[in-house]
């Protein structure tokens, strides 16, 4: 018994002692201090390569605010940068360079009141080769209701359906159209039918950085705004010997002409939707095929690059209004041809029936030649 108690008496003097050097804090928990709550996130995340060029920096805190963010090149200039109201978030405002690294800095305090850096750096992707696009129509041009819309490249592109996702075309008219590829190199734009008259058009191409696969990227941005003019369109029925100018569906003007020959397939001025590509006051026509080379004419409107012009020959004065003799184009008196000049636009439709003979889908600008149903299977989307 007697033992029994002091063993207990004992125990409880231990444990007591314990207890007093906790409470004085002679001990310390395991771990030691926690760090601080802070913590940022970037994007592109530190350490990227072949980081994209086109897609904006983004640098986040958590459980903190940012104090003070920069990212800057090679050169120690910093990138162009907004920070969000709430002081979480900075994006730049800027595209960054081909293969360059960047680098990050900055602090944030966070809501602990202890700061946190922000240190770390990526690099761009540098592209085996940068590939040219240019936009037709251009800015300021007022372009007739069958105009297409172009992109051009100067060189192939692969990953045509990345490249087409970069492109947008806005109007004033709400109308819809699709993108079709006629070759590895070339992109076009346009409704189911023609534009309305007087609408306003934008397009963007945002290109620059865009993959264009094999290792290419897209060089640079390229955008247009223009307008649709007036509504003319320009009919022309092969054995009625007449061209037919009308305006808004209405006729406002008819001109003898003799077209190309009626029996003779390479000769024929033939059928399809042509469109007015360009227009000379004086332009030199050459066909050693047929015999003749540096014949001049005047106020020359070319609507196929397959060789169909409207254009003055006074030298067939006697045919025109009465027979077909040219070699595929509408041959008009030179007073005609001046008048019919000055009203077209490029871009003017110009649709010819009543041949032997149909084009094929072939020679610029042939978007008119393409059904609108086939035409929309020729998009990468």
């Amino acid at each position: 018994m007697h033992r029994t108690v002091a063993a207990l008496l004992l125990g409880l003097a231990l444990v007591a002692g314990c207890s007093v050097k906790v409470e004085q804090g002679t001990a310390k928990p395991v771990g030691g201090d926690k760090p601080p709550v802070a913590k940022f996130t970037t994007a592109p995340p530190d350490g990227a390569a072949d980081a994209p060029v086109n897609q904006p920096v983004q640098v986040t805190v958590a459980e903190g605010a940012i104090d003070q963010v920069a990212v800057t090149n090679p050169e120690g200039k910093a990138v162009a940068g907004k920070l969000s109201e709430d002081r979480k978030t900075w994006t730049s405002t800027e595209p960054l360079g081909f293969g360059k690294a960047y680098a990050y800095s900055g602090r944030a305090t966070g809501t602990d009141g202890r700061p946190v850096e922000l240190k770390g750096g990526f690099t761009t992707v540098n592209p085996a080769s940068q590939v040219r696009a240019t936009l037709f129509p251009g800015d300021n041009q007022t372009v007739g209701v069958a105009v297409p819309i172009k992109v051009e490249f100067d060189a192939d592109v692969s990953d045509r359906a990345t490249v087409e996702k970069a492109l947008t075309v806005t109007n004033s008219a709400g109308v819809q159209g699709r993108w079709a590829w006629l070759n590895s190199h070339e992109v076009h734009y346009r409704p189911e039918t023609y534009w309305p008259a007087n609408t306003q058009v934008h397009v963007e191409a945002k290109l620059y950085g865009v993959p264009y696969g094999g290792g290419a990227f897209g060089r640079a941005d390229v955008t247009s705004d223009f307008t649709i003019g007036r509504n003319q369109v320009v009919k022309i029925d092969n054995p009625t010997h007449q061209m037919v100018v009308q305006r808004d569906g209405q006729t406002v003007a008819t001109y003898p002409a003799s077209f190309g020959k009626p029996d003779d397939p390479e000769l024929t001025t033939p059928n399809g939707t042509f469109v007015v590509m360009e227009k000379f006051e004086q332009f030199s026509f050459d066909n050693p095929r047929y015999g003749y080379t540096n014949v001049v004419k005047k106020w020359a409107v070319r609507i196929s690059n397959h060789g169909e012009f409207i254009h003055e020959n006074n030298d067939n004065a006697g045919n025109i209004g009465k027979a077909n003799t040219s070699h595929g184009c509408a041959n008009l008196l030179e007073a005609d041809a001046k008048a019919y000049y000055d009203s077209a636009l490029v871009g003017d439709p110009v649709e010819v029936t009543g041949s032997i003979t149909t084009l094929p889908a072939q020679y610029e600008w042939y978007d008119w030649q393409i059904p609108w149903a086939q035409w929309q299977t020729m998009s990468a989307l």
